[in-house]
């Protein structure tokens, strides 16, 4: 079995290092309630930058899924889209690669 992994990393809006530590948290605590939730992800963590180095992203979402299916399915799920629709206008920019 070939695991598929899917990162994605934001830059967040926020005028303030509070404001975007505030956003931050929020992502995280909001993608860390799909643990458990959605068949096929075997895990899934996120991740804070600390270095503020410029060129940083601020989060970064790691997630392993037991098929390219899986995967897809996730794209849809309806605990997935809640999230997505919770976050709406907390990010400024996302990157994602998703590999095996």
């Amino acid at each position: 079995m070939s695991v598929i992994k899917h990162i994605v990393m934001w830059d967040l809006r926020g005028e303030s290092a509070e404001e975007k530590a505030t956003a931050a948290g929020a992502v995280k605590h909001a993608f860390e309630g799909l643990n458990g939730k959605i068949p096929g992800l075997l895990k899934l963590e996120i991740g804070i930058d600390f270095s503020r180095i410029d060129y940083a992203c601020d989060v970064v979402l790691y997630s392993e899924f037991d098929s390219r299916e899986a995967l897809q399915a996730y794209a849809t799920h309806p605990e997935h889209l809640r999230v997505r629709d919770e976050l709406v206008g907390v990010r400024v920019s996302r990157h994602q690669v998703d590999y095996v």
